[in-house]
């Protein structure tokens, strides 16, 4: 059980069971609350090999030095982040993705969650990562037609690939929301739920190199939607893309830096995936990079 103290009061966390406990009635003073984020995301590689046309990860190789990342992870942990999400790029790309998860499992107290378009997923690879893993996101973005036109690959094969995933551990799916997805949504949720998802994540496509994001009319289809949603899993959006949605956060106090950063494959940390500014994590480590970017 990992015990970490903020602005909101205590928070106990279960990575085996995903039990979450919040007790807000305790108030703590702040030299006692934890110093590092509670959630850190971590590029491990840019390399992917699909295209996806709205896709924000960098287009330069880049990959982070296994030493390096296993060092931050042993400082974030003793520092009070709960869970850390490795991504990309394409984690499983990464050279040594399944030893650096065995080893945040086994040496760390942090909850390892992966997000991944499922196309190198199978029963062997699977294996390899078992007892590792607290929960995996996998990428939808479209069905049919227009999941093989933005993603190029077969439907088929990555409902396939979907139904393996439950083996390794509870997983969500995720569903960049723009004009050419919002329409699949319906069935989206109807396939991940049938698939065994247990929330499902939207993703508001947020402007990137020269793509401006979804567009006022969908955004007001997609609040919409929302609204009216009566499906079989939770729904879920991203902070970034959450304004106009109903959402419902415990941590209303412990918010930017506090409760979130990403780390990207250059081994800079920033506030978010999309932000364009960053802190190289030298020889001092997370903790000191994260105090320059708060003050930028």
């Amino acid at each position: 059980m990992k015990i970490r103290v903020g602005p909101d009061g205590v928070y106990f966390f279960d990575r085996q069971t995903g039990l979450n406990i919040l007790i807000d009635e305790i108030k703590t003073p702040s030299n006692f609350w934890a110093n590092a984020p509670r959630q850190v995301s971590i590029a491990l590689t840019n390399a992917c090999d699909l295209k996806c046309p709205y896709c924000y990860a960098p287009k330069y190789p880049a990959t982070l030095n296994l030493g390096n990342v296993v060092s931050w992870l042993t400082e974030l942990d003793i520092n009070g982040c709960v869970g850390v999400g490795f991504g990309g790029g394409e984690p499983t790309l990464y050279p040594h993705f399944v030893e650096l998860c065995k080893h945040t499992k086994q040496n760390t107290n942090l909850a390892v969650t992966f997000t991944t378009h499922s196309h190198h997923l199978n029963e062997k690879f699977l294996s390899k990562l078992e007892g590792s893993i607290s929960f995996v996101r996998v990428s939808m973005d479209g069905v049919g037609s227009t999941y093989e036109l933005l993603r190029g690959r077969a439907f088929p094969a990555f409902l396939s690939n979907l139904k393996l995933v439950k083996q390794l551990a509870p997983f969500g799916v995720n569903f960049v929301v723009n004009a050419s997805t919002l329409s699949d949504l319906d069935e989206a949720v109807v396939l991940a739920s049938e698939a065994g998802a247990i929330e499902f994540l939207l993703l508001p496509e947020q402007p990137n190199r020269g793509t401006s994001g979804i567009d006022e009319r969908t955004t007001q289809d997609l609040q919409h939607w929302v609204n009216k949603y009566k499906g079989g899993i939770p729904l879920r959006v991203s902070e970034i893309g959450a304004e106009g949605l109903p959402t419902c956060d415990p941590f209303v106090k412990e918010t930017g830096l506090r409760a979130y950063a990403h780390i990207d494959a250059m081994g800079n940390i920033k506030r978010s995936s999309f932000d364009n500014v960053g802190v190289p994590i030298k020889r001092e480590g997370v903790l000191e990079a994260l105090g320059m970017l708060r003050s930028l």
